[in-house]
């Protein structure tokens, strides 16, 4: 019984741990997530407490307990709804956690009583764990409060923990031992003597409990260390029994010195520095020197050093201890102090301490917390900074300025062998990290005097783009943030006049970096500092029209960030330049390929806003990055050089100029050697440069043959063609379409007769030609696309490409579509794709025919939104897009949508909806073209906002999904997608998919009626009739056999039996099921028949022929099969009921060895 429960508290942690691992998952290209005004679900989770807490503590729970542990799971998947967003809660705690905490005060109280009876340790730990819950959720400060805290409730809670045997002594309780210990932590700080609980001859009794309590739980390593602290922590700070801390010290040393226990140490210091923090002056003074040797005992053990969190406490006891040795005031002896949004000062008329003398220790103090800044921890680097500020804050100006040079000199350690910010070492993002975070804290205390800003902004602008690559990825986002933390800070405590030399400098910073960084946090951040800039000291260009476009949410999607915000940003003058050298400078120079990516289509935007000076420009730049031997670099060139070739492309109208402008682009191709193009590791840069051929060849180069000015540009797009990489066969297919025209019959022969890889770029090529321009070519082309789909010699990778491209060659043709194509033709190319829903080949990489059909789905989905969005400008529209094939498109995506890929789910229920939104064509008798039950298709997925990505959540998709078997225009497809999908060996599919059937089922009548077109016969019958024809194809039998064994086991078809139809169709099934068994030899269809067999059993009116039919199983000449069968018939003869002795007959099952 522990181990069972040890495990399930294991699992809600890993639980919990998965939930808020997810709640805090941001994707780079997308950040939603679902944001409350209140608490919406209080009537539901408070309802739900209710039953928790009303249950007898002491009784275990009926049955297995399943209905209360259900309750807790769905309390606690309430409240990490709210983890993010945990102050919704506020106004309803009081009313939730009260009752909580006085249930388990009470069951305190009773277990104290009746010490022989502990309790439900399910019901008990479910209440603790509640508790615990509501901490996790809102925080300990904030739920101690609603703790009974009556000077009776002491003895309570002390005895209860004092019971032998009590579930509070068990190891696995840690939630219940975690609430009670805060409980006794609160309890500790009412101010009444403790002698008065003692008897006379025990003084000091209470007090030796309350202490050797917390002593026992201070080195465990879960949160009973935590609430053991707190209790110690407080209890050596009240009056009476605060003497025992000097004995507490002197343990701490000794142990310090001797034992090497981590969570010992851990638990020593944080009572040590809750004490420092909070204790009476005089009890700290006389303690001073020994606190320090704290520190010092555990820098010389390395043992200890090594743990992060031992560092940061010892981190806090150091900056604490100098803390209480300045004066508690803050010294105000500055230029100014903290600034309000209109302007003012917040003056607190407190006295200067700068004649006072400053301890000696203070300055050993300062130099272990500027150690411990530059620590490889976070944790330890934020605590030094905060401790740094403080006690800068009490120390008098020129001191305090002292300080803040010192930090500021951090940042030059590993600067001066650099060449540049991108050759520091990568131990340098801990120095700067630190010194930024330093920086801050003085910076919000107001403690950077104006005459530090030029140095200080100097620094800060480098760690804006502090990005070192590390192997497969960048170190440096910290500092980037914690330098954005400190431009926030001086706006709000700095004079504006003293950031008016510096405010454009930074205004352009800011942009670029909320634009242009890789990590949304960064973005937001910086944005912030500008807000902040804006709103307090006005003095950035243009800053509120600005901030209008790049603010918190425009720079969240990254995506919006580059392609929408910078451009518009970009039209001030004074941030274009800025931010068109930040692109080239930096972004296109990026580690990333997205960042450079993006970047380029950035740059084309902003070149746009003055081509004429730009483009030459950036062309310049660019050529001087192909000159570099870094593959990075040489990337970032050519993406530059290919996006300025689309903007000439498209925008300048004089055709002499554009051909001078593109030869221009198209010349520095020849600056990048051959063989660097053409290895076969470098795709990423040959995918480029075949698109920069694309976009940048011209007829001209084309004629000049062999003394164009890249000769090797035809040798670049032929390696392109037979490379692996699809991006880059689309890339070179791309490029060829721009001339392929010439050899179009080339062209044609190769697709036949080539290799795989060739006839795969091929198709693709074949989708982009300009069929405008050379119609005669377009009916070659479209039979040659449909020839490869059926060609035995086309690989899946060479169909995948042709069912691409077919859409492709529609969309291109559509404004003269009935001067090039037939209605014939059209009808083929939809024909072909519905085709394609049906491939699922299968090879050793796996459901590899997934490809075609999600190739297919989107084509389908896009020629149907083509064709109807411009049904009116399309003369004999019904010819070309039939009604029927529309329906038919929309049941093979619907039968996609239930399958067993996820992938393949998702990508359906994408493009479903898209079909959903659709209007109707705009064409006479348009409701012909209406969706099938379209009220109930809006009523089951409208419901999720038309969100897709529900679509691959089996548990939200199959309940709604089976409905659809009541349709019977979309029955068909979606039963054989239902099969296919029970037949599935994933758990989280198959699973709900079961249930969902067997539930829609049981509400089917037996018989059709007239208010019910579908029936539990017909289903039976239409799975049957798919058997009959297909009696030799496993892929077919094996999954109706496995649906059938889901309904029977489930009972489903019980009904069946009472009526004579029904008999005549479940000894079909068994005749079925039972023929020719000694022939197969496919184990999975065997099972799957000896599983039918054995259910059918238990049918009265198919009994008799039944028994008969089970020697062909239990005598199978495969051994697996005779054991398989007998494990089953045994224990389906236990759990049914048969009206026939059957205890002989499960003997022998037993006995036999099968």
């Amino acid at each position: 019984m522990e181990e069972e429960l040890h495990e399930r508290t294991l699992f809600a942690a890993v639980e919990h741990q998965e939930d808020t691992t997810a709640s805090r998952a941001t994707d780079h290209e997308l950040y939603e997530r679902k944001l409350f005004a209140t608490f919406e679900r209080h009537g539901e989770f408070s309802n739900a407490q209710h039953v928790l807490l009303f249950v007898d503590l002491f009784e275990e729970p009926t049955g297995d307990g399943r209905e209360e542990h259900e309750t807790f799971r769905r309390i606690s998947a309430i409240l990490n709804e709210y983890q993010e967003q945990s102050y919704l809660l506020d106004p309803f705690l009081e009313q939730l956690v009260v009752p909580v905490v006085e249930r388990l005060k009470e069951f305190a109280k009773e277990a104290t009583l009746h010490p022989d009876n502990p309790g439900s340790m399910w019901r008990v730990d479910r209440l603790a764990m509640l508790l615990y819950s509501y901490i996790k959720c809102r925080g300990c400060k904030t739920i101690i409060r609603f703790f009974p805290h009556d000077i009776v409730d002491l003895s309570i809670a002390l005895d209860y923990t004092r019971i032998p045997g009590a579930l509070f002594q068990d190891k696995n309780h840690w939630a219940l031992r975690y609430g009670v210990l805060l409980w006794l932590s609160l309890i500790c700080i009412i101010p009444f003597d403790l002698a008065q609980f003692d008897e006379p001859d025990s003084i000091g009794r209470t007090a030796s409990l309350i202490e050797s309590l917390g002593m026992e739980h201070l080195g465990k390593a879960g949160l009973e260390r935590d609430a053991a602290a707190m209790l110690l922590s407080r209890f050596y700070m009240r009056k009476d029994t605060g003497s025992g801390f000097h004995a507490f010290v002197e343990l701490a040393q000794g142990l310090l010195r001797t034992s090497d226990d981590i969570f010992t140490t851990i638990g020593l210091l944080q009572v040590v520095c809750d004490v420092v923090k909070s204790g009476l002056p005089e009890q700290i003074k006389a303690e001073q020197s020994s606190l320090l040797s704290l520190a010092t005992l555990i820098n010389d053990r390395k043992s200890l050093t090594s743990n992060s969190l031992v560092r940061k406490y010892k981190t806090k006891l150091v900056a604490r201890v100098g803390l209480r040795m300045l004066p508690g005031s803050i010294n105000l002896g500055r230029s100014k102090g903290v600034r309000t949004l209109a302007g003012g000062e917040i003056d607190a008329n407190t006295p200067s301490f700068a004649d006072e003398e400053i301890p000696e220790e203070i300055e050993l103090i300062l130099e272990q917390l500027l150690q411990s800044l530059q620590d490889k921890d976070t944790i330890v680097r934020w605590s030094s900074a905060k401790g740094i500020a403080r006690i800068a804050e009490r120390l008098p100006t020129d001191f305090a300025s002292q300080v803040l040079e010192t930090i500021i000199e951090l940042f030059s350690i590993h600067s001066i062998a650099a060449a540049s910010l991108y050759d520091l070492p990568a131990i340098a993002e801990s120095t700067w990290h630190g010194a930024c975070l330093a920086c801050a804290e003085m910076a919000r205390r107001s403690l950077v005097p104006s005459r530090h800003l030029p140095a200080l902004i100097d620094w800060l602008s480098k760690a804006l783009y502090f990005d070192l690559r590390k192997g497969a990825h960048s170190i440096g986002s910290n500092v980037r943030d914690a330098a954005s933390y400190v431009l926030w800070a001086l706006a709000r405590t700095q004079e504006p006049a003293a950031l008016i030399p510096h405010a454009s400098n930074l205004a352009r910073r800011l942009a670029a970096v909320a634009l242009y960084d890789r990590e949304v946090h960064i973005r937001r951040a910086a944005s912030a500092a500008f807000q902040e800039h804006v709103g307090r000291t006005n003095l950035f260009p243009h800053g509120i029209d600005v901030l209008g476009k790049a603010d918190f949410y425009a720079v969240s999607v990254r995506k919006n960030a580059y392609l929408v915000a910078a451009s518009q940003v970009a039209e001030h003058a004074e941030y274009r330049q800025f931010l068109f050298d930040h692109l080239l400078d930096v972004v296109l120079r990026h580690w990333d390929v997205a960042m450079r990516e993006l970047g380029a289509q950035s740059l084309h935007l902003i070149c746009l806003l003055d081509l004429t000076k730009l483009g030459p420009e950036a062309t310049s730049k660019a050529a001087r990055l192909l000159e570099s031997v870094d593959l990075i670099d040489l990337h970032g060139g050519i993406l530059v050089l290919s996006e300025i070739a689309h903007a000439y492309r498209s925008n300048i109208k004089e055709a002499d100029l554009r051909e001078q402008l593109l030869r221009g682009i198209f010349k520095h191709l020849a600056n990048i050697s051959e063989s660097t193009l053409t290895t076969p590791r470098n795709d990423i840069v040959t995918s480029a440069a075949c698109r920069l051929l694309a976009r940048s060849l011209t007829i001209t180069e084309i004629e000049l043959k062999e003394r164009s000015s890249v000769p090797n540009w035809r040798a670049i797009v032929d390696f392109g063609l037979k490379h692996r990489n699809s991006n880059v066969q689309e890339a070179a297919a791309e490029a060829m379409a721009e001339f392929s025209i010439s050899f179009y019959f080339t062209l044609i022969k190769e697709m036949k007769t080539g290799s795989s890889l060739m006839r795969q770029s091929l198709a693709r090529v074949l989708g982009v030609i300009d069929y405008d321009s050379h119609p005669a070519s377009l009916s070659v082309a479209v039979a040659c696309l449909l020839d490869m789909t059926t060609s035995a010699k086309s690989t899946i990778e060479v169909r995948r490409s042709c069912y691409i491209s077919l859409p492709l060659i529609l969309a291109n043709v559509l404004p003269h579509l009935t001067m090039h194509l037939k209605s014939d033709a059209v009808n083929l190319i939809v024909n072909a794709l519905r085709a394609g829903l049906n491939d699922y080949t299968i090879d050793e990489r796996g459901d590899v025919g997934s490809w075609v059909r999600i190739a297919s789905i989107r084509g389908l989905t896009s020629i149907s939104e083509l064709m109807i969005m411009n049904g009116s400008s399309i003369p004999d529209f019904e010819r070309y897009f039939p009604p029927e094939n529309y329906h038919a498109i929309i049941s093979g995506i619907l039968k996609q949508g239930v399958e067993r890929l996820d992938n393949v789910r998702q990508e359906a229920g994408s493009c479903f909806i898209r079909l959903l939104r659709l209007p109707l064509p705009s064409v006479a008798d348009q409701e012909r073209w209406s969706l099938s039950s379209l009220e109930l298709l809006k009523e089951l997925f409208k419901n999720n906002d038309y969100e897709p990505s529900s679509w691959s959540d089996g548990a939200w998709l199959f309940p709604r999904a089976i409905r659809l078997l009541g349709v019977p225009e979309y029955r068909h497809d979606i039963l054989s997608g239902i099969l296919l999908s029970l037949s599935s060996k994933t758990d989280s599919i198959q699973r709900p998919l079961a249930k969902s059937l067997v539930d829609y089922i049981e509400e089917l009548p037996i018989f059709s009626d007239s208010t019910n077109s579908f029936s539990l016969i017909d289903l039976v019958n239409n799975l049957i009739e798919r058997i009959k024809p297909n009696l030799s194809s496993n892929t077919i039998v094996v999954p109706i056999l496995q649906t059938f064994n889901v309904l029977l086991e489930a009972d489903s078809l019980r009904r069946l039996s009472d009526k004579p139809q029904g008999v005549e169709s479940l000894q079909m099934l068994l005749s079925i099921s039972s023929k020719n068994v000694a022939r197969f030899k496919s184990v999975q269809r065997i099972h799957g028949s000896m599983k039918i067999v054995i259910n059918l059993v238990t049918f009265e009116p198919l009994f008799a022929k039944n028994v008969s039919t089970l020697s062909e199983f239990l005598s199978h000449r495969f051994p697996r099969i005779r054991a398989d069968a007998a494990e089953y018939l045994y224990l389906t003869l236990q759990g049914a009921d048969i009206e026939v002795d059957t205890d002989e007959v499960e003997n022998i099952l037993l006995d036999t060895e099968w």
